[in-house]
């Protein structure tokens, strides 16, 4: 019961910010699970009547941006209820909230993102978000049929909405809504009478307004910008790696999809509800109830059994048709008919699904501390018809954590540059058990790692030794079907590539009898006449 309270001063605090010094704590998940657990030992039981939605209602200097928020998270406070005191939390950590307080990117620069402990960067809000929705145990939104026909009325609006949870992957659309599944909306589509509260929230509201932008000025989103923290272990400053990213970065969705995951997770569990700084720990830790699946590191692969493309792309419509009806002064959702919203939904729910949700997360150089490349790379003549299997043999353990993950890729690379005198790792790519892959050479240049056949093919090698035994089910999933797919969607592998183990080409053993012979069944799988 204290999580409400406790995330209710959080989001009041991410919302509406206090003036201040600036927080020297470093940008960690660590640090925001810290802050909750700080108040969860203060709120007292009695407030957990009090959501972060009553804050949000409440504020007087809510933002554009947040407006589908403030009408899907939907729960009035109590009269009687007395407000727990943000002040609670130690000023370090008020300063840290603030800092994280809203999601942005300017200049190059992503603001209102944390450092996780599996490596991988998550935007604050949406997370936050997620939770909420989740602890209300809510998930479809029923609007009021007046404010259909009409633009709403902001107070009766919020005054009518009634919420109900008839559970979030039992929802079916109304029977008034179009299969988004099977036709797109048209011109005799009717507008919507339920929104997904949870997806709305956490992901399709921002994700059908981003592509409703970029088809207007006829440029495609940049989806899934992956940037550079300043340092690791003390982040304080992230860097896009494109400047001319859009907001639905790599922390964003990540964000986004920790939230919904979690989210969905809070809204089935009895309650009391756990506290959220135990819940967070054990999702960017070891997994949520030790299901070690169900953890920050395979987001990816539970976001995809969360829900179908389809109906995300009934939620991304039925978002945007919401806030053009509730902001008819929203300048981007004026003289846009139904039907265009169906296409611009359809279109961001493909992409979503096929180059976020379908490709395998990959964790950039920087993140594991890559020293810089020596002399001048070469680069590839994309795309490429060859996939070479290593294993890297020495490291010999699997690595099974982003710490681990880093230090064998920063051994390899001092071996490959200092002892064999390359110029850099020689691998594309390589594969950790911890779910990521870690970019060597990456896509555009020409590796070191199947001699004489370096610029024919992509070396993707994983991390140990598979003589007598195999990687774990997720590396292998992620290298015979994620990473080939995702290549051949962008144009970077041929469809009719082949796959070879390094001994078919080079005198070696690499990549082990167990993993070579695991190999031969797998599709693209090519025999070599010697």
């Amino acid at each position: 019961m204290k999580a409400w309270g406790a995330l209710w001063i959080v989001l009041g605090l991410l919302l509406w910010p206090e003036p201040g010094a600036a927080s020297s704590l470093p940008l960690l998940m660590d640090s925001i699970i810290q802050a909750l657990a700080e108040l969860e030992q203060k709120v007292p039981v009695t407030e957990a009547s009090i959501t972060a939605s009553a804050w949000i209602l409440s504020a007087k200097n809510s933002s554009t941006h947040n407006s589908l928020h403030q009408r899907l998270l939907l729960k009035a406070p109590s009269h009687n209820t007395t407000e727990p005191d943000p002040h609670s939390l130690s000023p370090e950590l008020q300063a840290l909230i603030s800092e994280v307080a809203q999601h942005d990117v300017q200049n190059g620069r992503e603001y209102g993102v944390v450092l996780a402990p599996d490596g991988s960067t998550v935007a604050v809000k949406p997370l936050l978000f997620g939770l909420e929705a989740g602890l209300q145990a809510h998930s479809v939104a029923n609007l009021p049929s007046d404010c259909l026909a009409i633009p709403c009325d902001t107070g009766d609006t919020l005054a009518n909405i009634r919420a109900t949870w008839p559970g979030l992957m039992d929802a079916s659309p109304n029977a008034s809504s179009p299969d988004v599944g099977a036709t797109l909306p048209n011109d005799k589509a009717k507008t919507p009478t339920t929104v997904d509260r949870l997806l709305a929230i956490t992901l399709a509201g921002d994700l059908g307004l981003t592509f409703l932008h970029r088809s207007q000025t006829w440029s495609p989103p940049g989806l899934g910008t992956e940037g550079c923290w300043d340092q690791l272990t003390a982040p304080r400053v992230f860097t896009l790696l494109d400047p001319q990213a859009s907001r639905l970065t790599m922390a964003f969705l990540n964000g986004a999809l920790d939230g919904a995951l979690l989210g969905n997770h809070l809204s089935q569990i009895p309650r009391p509800h756990p506290p959220l700084s135990h819940l967070l720990r054990e999702y960017y830790g070891a997994g949520v109830n030790g299901d070690p699946v169900f953890r920050s590191n395979f987001r990816r692969q539970n976001g995809a059994a969360l829900t179908s493309a389809p109906t995300l792309a009934q939620q991304v419509w039925e978002a945007l048709v919401l806030l053009q009806k509730l902001e008819p002064e929203h300048l981007q959702l004026q003289n846009i008919s139904q039907e265009q919203l169906a296409q611009v939904a359809t279109l961001a729910t493909k992409e979503f699904t096929e180059a976020f949700l379908g490709c395998p997360a990959i964790h950039p150089r920087c993140r594991w501390g890559a020293a810089p490349y020596r002399g001048h790379p070469t680069p590839l003549r994309l795309p490429l018809g060859f996939l070479y299997v290593h294993h890297t043999y020495v490291p010999a353990p699997p690595c099974t954590t982003s710490q681990s993950c880093a230090a064998d890729m920063r051994s390899m690379q001092r071996f490959h540059q200092d002892v064999r005198k390359w110029d850099d790792i020689g691998y594309s790519f390589v594969v950790g058990s911890d779910g990521y892959l870690y970019q060597g050479r990456g896509w555009h240049w020409v590796g070191a790692h199947t001699r004489g056949y370096n610029s024919r093919g992509f070396g993707v090698a994983f991390v140990g030794n598979y003589t007598g035994s195999l990687p774990n089910e997720a590396a292998l999933n992620t290298v015979r079907d994620a990473l080939p797919s995702c290549a051949i969607r962008a144009g970077l592998l041929r469809p009719d590539y082949k796959l070879l183990g390094h001994r078919q080409l080079v005198l070696t053993h690499c990549p082990g009898n167990a993993l070579f012979n695991l190999l031969r069944t797998w599709p693209h799988f090519t025999e070599v006449e010697n």
